[in-house]
């Protein structure tokens, strides 16, 4: 199966490049790059020296020979190659926004006109599974959404409020430099950001409401000064009491068949590199605190993107992502 990797300059084209390495079908065999054309690889990403050969090219959309694409471009400019790639036969794993909501709930929180809408799958394999098998399109979710979606949804339809609290590397904000993400303004220190206004809130809420929930729903992130991860602290507001021991029976149930989740104490060392979510859970009676910890470039992006092509494509589920958290 040959794949293409559309905007390979990036974490998440990185991330992308070396989980498939492992994948017993897979060979990455173009990556793109508008600016870097030309340049070998490893010179961005030299981790990957002597796993690959491959050059950056800029080809037209209409030259791309491959059987699946993964789009890891901004907002707005996956949807000029989504349709395009998807009309020649090729498969398309989307990492941006641009297909994730409604059309009009989009274009209100992004302020774009989405110029090429058409609906597909939202990419959380434990949540959508039925709808992703064998699709020619899938919406990745954001890095947020998937670890406070699975920290929730066993427990979605008894919540009258969730208030999501998370904390993340910073290299969910991209390898772009800025004085967010300068090494000053955020070692030693702890920022809260968007306190209410945060993008992904709107994927949230479509994902409490899928679940069966009509529960109220808030969130905050917070950046750290670690590289990798996203820890997030649910806060489950019930109606109905539960105790600790009932919420963790719930838990169990939930996700007894789910390989990539895993219910322990989460640590984003144990996660870091991996596909994994880790969830725990302790209850008060009408309020229940859920903790999870996903690694925001794997399973928060490039890992559950090739979970998805898996389901997608008809290959085993964990091909190519079966690794250990790197801890310490």
């Amino acid at each position: 199966m040959k794949v293409a990797i559309i905007g390979a300059s990036g974490y998440a084209g990185g991330e992308l490049i070396r989980l498939l390495h492992h994948h017993t079908a897979a060979e990455v065999v173009c990556v793109t790059s508008r600016k870097l054309a030309g340049t070998p690889l490893i010179q961005v990403h030299p981790h990957l020296k002597g796993f690959t050969d491959l050059a950056f090219s800029n080809p037209e959309t209409g030259a791309i020979d491959a059987d699946v694409a993964f789009l890891a471009v901004p907002h707005t400019a996956a949807m000029t190659y989504a349709g395009k790639l998807l009309s020649r036969g090729i498969k398309v794993i989307d990492l941006s926004a641009d297909y994730r909501l409604p059309k009009a709930v989009y274009e209100k929180v992004y302020g774009v006109a989405h110029t090429d809408f058409f609906e597909v799958p939202y990419g959380i394999p434990e949540i959508h599974r039925k709808d992703i098998v064998d699709v020619s399109c899938v919406a990745n979710p954001g890095c947020f959404p998937t670890g406070a979606t699975l920290a929730a949804a066993p427990l979605a339809k008894y919540a009258h409020t969730v208030i999501f609290d998370s904390k993340t590397g910073v290299s969910g904000a991209g390898d772009n430099p800025s004085a967010t993400t300068h090494y000053p303004n955020v070692g030693d220190n702890v920022g809260p950001y968007k306190w209410t206004s945060h993008r992904h809130l709107a994927e949230m809420k479509q994902e409490l409401a899928f679940l069966g929930s009509t529960a109220k729903c808030y969130f905050t992130p917070h950046l750290v000064p670690v590289n990798r991860g996203i820890l997030t602290t649910a806060h489950i507001l019930l109606d109905d009491p539960m105790d600790t021991k009932e919420v963790e029976g719930i838990y169990r149930e939930y996700y007894k068949d789910e390989f990539f989740v895993r219910l322990q104490k989460p640590s984003l060392a144990a996660v870091r590199g991996s596909n994994f979510c880790d969830i725990a859970v302790e209850s008060e009676g009408h309020r229940v605190v859920v903790v999870s910890a996903i690694d925001n470039l794997v399973k928060g992006a490039s890992g559950q993107a090739i979970q998805n092509m898996n389901l997608m494509c008809g290959y085993k589920e964990t091909d190519g992502l079966v690794h250990a958290g790197m801890l310490p």
